[in-house]
């Protein structure tokens, strides 16, 4: 399943330390605005190397477009995006080829396909979300277009708060050779009411989803999420007023339907896997082995995954504010 999303579709591929990453969109239409310049922001909030508290694999992660675009515009044809690795060093991981390493997927894509890229991770890696955030620019474009906002933002980090607390936090696990997670949240403004069907095509089960989809991605809330099953009903319902919502515990959505309040939805990011602690495991064998994971990693993924995740919340709103445009259309000439 490596395409995501129903009228406004991408095909993400490549690998970690492969040649190349990227994605080709389909069904994006025509006439909109777009150059390199408004995908690469949102790759550069991705991209490793920019700080003390992200891994320090250096890539540009330059982004070309190779379809799709005519003198500044998209023409309505497949819009091809490719990014080139350039700081792969595939040798880190030679001791991993026939180790299984915890918290990744290296034993459940050996058991499934028979085969598996040791360097990095390859498909599973968190590279591979290069084509999502690439994509998911051109969709936040569209979403520009109307009015629509979206913005993701880190709310805590092993339980911490605040930029220091939070640096914190990432520094102390870094000094003991761990990691840490957090919770990040994403919020839409100036979505309009209807977007989304009822049962089984409810736009926050493709929110939750989309986001879930992220590899590091271990858990999702939408409005009052989780804490809704402390609330009673009176608190938990929003009155509606002539102004509209006085409050937003729904998130934004209501029967699967968005109702016109900004949408709030939030994910758990796991901690990054790959740490220098020691770790028990298996090798290709089945044999019992300690494994002390060396190389650049990230000792806090949720920083760089505040881009990935409004890129997901982009792709799933630009499909389903294009299949509401259709079906207004055909409710006009009915």
């Amino acid at each position: 399943m490596n395409t995501f999303g129903r009228l406004f579709r991408v095909t993400t591929f490549g690998e970690s330390h492969g040649p190349a990453l990227g994605g080709v969109v389909d069904g994006c239409p025509a006439r909109i605005p777009l150059n390199e310049g408004d995908i690469q922001p949102l790759l550069d909030r991705r991209r490793p190397g920019t700080g003390p508290l992200v891994s320090p694999r250096r890539e540009g992660d330059r982004v070309h477009i190779l379809s799709g675009v005519f003198e500044g515009v998209t023409t309505g044809a497949p819009i091809a995006l490719l990014v080139e690795n350039q700081g792969a060093r595939s040798r880190d991981y030679e001791p991993l080829r026939e180790v299984y390493r915890p918290g990744h997927a290296d034993c459940t894509f050996a058991w499934k396909y028979g085969v598996r890229d040791h360097r990095g991770g390859g498909r599973s890696s968190g590279r591979e979300t290069i084509g999502r955030v690439a994509a998911g620019a051109i969709a936040l474009k569209i979403l520009s277009l109307r009015g629509i906002g979206v913005t993701g933002r880190v709310l805590s980090v092993h339980g911490a708060e605040g930029e220091e607390a939070m640096a914190d936090e990432v520094r102390a696990a870094q000094a003991r050779g761990d990691s840490v997670g957090g919770i990040v949240e994403v919020v839409v403004t100036g979505l309009p009411p209807g977007l989304g069907d009822p049962v089984f095509g409810r736009l926050d089960a493709a929110i939750a989803g989309a986001l879930m989809g992220i590899g590091a991605v271990k858990g999702v809330e939408i409005g009052a999420g989780f804490g809704a099953a402390e609330l009673l009903g009176s608190e938990m319902n929003d009155p509606i007023t002539p102004d509209g919502f006085a409050s937003n515990r729904a998130g934004g959505v209501l029967g699967g339907i968005s109702n016109g309040a900004p949408l709030v939805a939030r994910c758990a990011v796991k901690p990054t896997p790959s740490i220098a602690r020691p770790q028990a495991t298996v090798d290709a064998a089945g044999r019992a082995v300690e494994v002390s994971i060396a190389g650049r990693h990230d000792p806090c993924i949720a920083f760089r995954l505040v881009p990935v995740a409004e890129a997901m919340l982009g792709l799933v709103l630009a499909d389903a504010l294009l299949r509401q445009d259709a079906y207004a259309r055909f409710e006009e000439e009915r």
